[in-house]
């Protein structure tokens, strides 16, 4: 559960449509937040999706809300439950959903991961919420481990509780919104990345994200667009994965849609085939550590690591010589000791997580090795038993590599026969200088690689998040909200505000601070301006704010408009609050609307004063200027005026205070933005004109 901050669309206590009582924020992101509430009337909880303001007028956003909504056709204990769209009087837009109680996959993965007897069930219950909305001919396009829940924390109870493009309640995931692809980077389809998209592609998503959630870390999906595309062209490795699971999640995720599972049904036939009580499931013998000798020692069948399955050696099967497995066609018979080709192992520690080994060892003595090491560790292991195209100094090589990256925080030993891929980080130099000493000029033994180990500042710098921000601005400065002096620590949020001119810069703002954030927290405080604003923020000089204020309200009754939200017709009254240790200098006030017109309000012809002095004539304390008038007072010196539907949108009041008059003559009432704009350039150059403060405010026209 979060807590409230000043700035979130609701506050705890809140009461929306008279029926919904706030109780707490659930999740933020860049174009909305969640809620849990309360029915008022029923006394049921609910969760409440409320679309941030500076989307609520964007059309595509609300496209996304709208299908949400017409999810409450489907009706599916594994998919929630929709009710309907809202808007509160100042304009917000928020959809009401059935409230889930439970963890969610994303957090069983941060925890460590999940059993394969778990997880298949997993599969086959949101399996069968998929095929309902399948059969409707809804794709979801965005299955994650974030958006399934456990309901009370039970696999076979499994809730997809988000069919909307435009999630973002983890700060996170990677989504892109646009006409060409939507979904996670991470568990989406190759063929989403060009678009294409069926039944099949939320298929590979699940399989995709049920892979991730065994392993307890998310997919590798490469540092770039190229990298991306060539990961998502291979299949995914499964490797240590116990049967059946692993053979569904290779049918799942093949590259090629045509080689998947092609519907719903067939994945859940596939599940029930193989997990009939006739079916004999033999996987792999499993490595494990000798018992006691005994007097008179009796065969036990071999048994799978944590979340495994057991070996059933039934004597009917075996005095068939049938020691293989049926599990849907998916997989064939082997001998007992199998071939492995390729050769894989995998033993890594993912940051913040436990140790975990996976992957096919030649021998016990080896795996018994293996296993002491990784639980002194406090990991896990599940081995299996193999033979391959390794050499026979194989097992002593890995054991060294393990041993020699084990101080690291994070670190991944990927073997395939005697080639191995190592990698780490760390934030210890001497740490670092010794695994590079061991292993940087290449593995030992017949291994052949060698291991890249990165040295991570255990701080990220302000000046390094500058750097990004300075690369994404487009509309005026982007600034770090009191950043620590000596840098980010890892549990450290990363705060920005500032304005961008879209929805698509936003998420490039995003992902780029992601790259360097190393799983820190960000949260971005933007505001989504016209060409028109974004050209006036650039011209701009940066200096900080005097805090003056506008106060919104409106001309036919004396109530306050916080939200600065005003429907067409209505007529806005503007006032501006000059702080109380402002007393001298000069004041300029402009309105820049929608289509890119200036007016300038004050100082302006009919109204030229513009000194702070006079304006108060002897008042102290905080002192306020009307502006922008009633209709019922207007005259040739005021300015009034009503919400026009030809030119809606963000139109945005600006104070300038300086030491001297702005402008060396009162320019026009009217002008275009172009020319405000170079005039502001030409002021801001003045060697004797000290710009002190600039404050401003949005005022949103829309529709009814």
């Amino acid at each position: 559960m979060g807590d409230s901050r000043p700035g979130d669309i609701f506050q705890p206590g809140d009461l929306l449509n008279n029926t919904y009582r706030i109780e707490n924020i659930l999740g933020r992101g860049g174009t909305s937040e969640v809620y849990k509430a309360r029915n008022e009337i029923s006394g049921r909880f609910v969760a409440i999706k409320a679309l941030k303001s500076e989307f609520s007028g964007d059309e595509g956003y609300l496209t996304l809300m709208r299908r949400e909504e017409e999810i409450r056709e489907i009706r599916h204990d594994a998919v929630v439950r929709y009710s309907e769209n809202h808007r509160t009087p100042s304009g917000m837009i928020y959809l009401v959903m059935d409230y889930v109680e439970g963890p969610g996959l994303d957090a069983k993965m941060k925890a460590g991961g999940m059993s394969a007897p778990d997880l298949i069930a997993v599969c086959k219950r949101v399996a069968g919420g998929l095929k309902v909305a399948h059969d409707r001919r809804i794709i979801h396009r965005d299955l994650s481990p974030d958006n399934i829940i456990l309901r009370g924390d039970i696999p076979s109870e499994a809730v997809i509780i988000d069919f909307g493009i435009a999630k973002d309640a983890n700060p996170g995931a990677q989504t892109i919104v646009g006409n060409e692809f939507a979904g996670k980077y991470a568990y989406a389809a190759p063929e989403q990345l060009s678009g294409q998209t069926d039944a099949r592609s939320d298929l590979y998503a699940l399989g995709a994200l049920l892979l991730a959630t065994f392993r307890g870390t998310r997919p590798d999906i490469g540092a770039n667009p190229m990298e991306v595309l060539k990961k998502k062209a291979l299949p995914l490795n499964t490797s240590g994965v116990p049967e059946p699971l692993k053979s569904l999640i290779d049918k799942m995720t093949q590259p090629d849609p045509a080689h998947r599972f092609q519907s719903a049904d067939d994945l859940l036939a596939a599940i029930d085939h193989g997990m009939d009580e006739r079916t004999v499931v033999v996987p792999r013998p499993k490595a494990v550590v000798p018992p006691p000798p005994q007097p008179t020692p009796k065969p036990t069948p071999a048994k799978r690591g944590a979340g495994g399955l057991i070996a059933v050696a039934l004597a009917a099967v075996l005095g068939l010589g049938a020691a293989g497995a049926y599990f849907g066609g998916l997989f064939n018979t082997g001998p007992t000791l199998p071939v492995a080709n390729p050769y894989l192992l995998t033993v890594e520690k993912p940051d913040g997580g436990p140790v975990r080994a996976s992957g096919d060892v030649p021998s016990e003595s080896i795996a018994t090795a293996l296993t002491k090491a990784v639980t002194d560790l406090g990991g896990t292991a599940d081995l299996t038993l193999a033979t391959g195209d390794i050499s026979e100094t194989w097992g002593a090589d890995l054991l060294t590599v393990v041993a020699s990256v084990a101080p690291l925080e994070s670190w991944r030993v990927d073997l395939t026969g005697n080639d191995g891929v190592v990698t780490g980080v760390t934030t210890d130099q001497t740490a670092h200088d010794t695994v590079m000493a061991a292993l940087g000029t290449g593995l030992p033994g017949s291994l052949k690689g060698k291991a890249d180990i990165t040295l991570k500042p255990q701080f990220l710098t302000a000046e390094a998040v500058d750097k990004v921000l300075a690369s994404q601005t487009d509309c005026g400065p982007l600034e770090q909200m009191a950043p620590p002096t000596l840098g980010y620590g890892k549990d450290d949020a990363i705060t920005v505000s500032g304005n961008l001119s879209g929805s698509p810069q936003q998420v490039q703002l995003f992902d780029a601070l992601t790259a360097i954030a190393d799983n820190r927290k960000i949260s971005l405080g933007i505001t989504l301006l016209n060409d028109a604003l974004c050209k006036i923020e650039g011209t701009l000089p940066a200096v900080r704010s005097g805090n003056f204020r506008f106060d919104f309200g409106f001309g036919d009754r004396p109530d306050d408009n916080p939200s600065g939200r005003y429907f067409v017709g209505e007529n806005p009254t503007i006032d501006l609050v000059i702080p109380a240790d402002v007393v001298d200098g000069f004041i300029s006030v402009s309105i820049i609307d929608v289509s890119g017109n200036v007016y300038h309000v004050l100082p302006n012809m009919n109204r030229p004063e513009d000194n702070v002095a006079t304006l108060r004539n002897g008042a102290t304390g905080a002192f306020m200027v009307r502006l922008a008038y009633p209709l019922a007072e207007n005259t040739a010196q005021t300015i009034a005026f009503t919400i026009d539907p030809t030119t809606l949108g963000k139109s945005k009041v600006i104070v300038v205070a300086s030491d001297k008059p702005l402008f060396a003559e009162l320019r026009p009432t009217t002008e275009s933005v172009d020319g405000y704009a170079a005039a502001l350039k030409t002021a801001a150059a003045t060697g004797d004109l000290q710009i002190r403060a600039i404050d401003s405010r949005i005022l949103t026209s829309v529709e009814k």
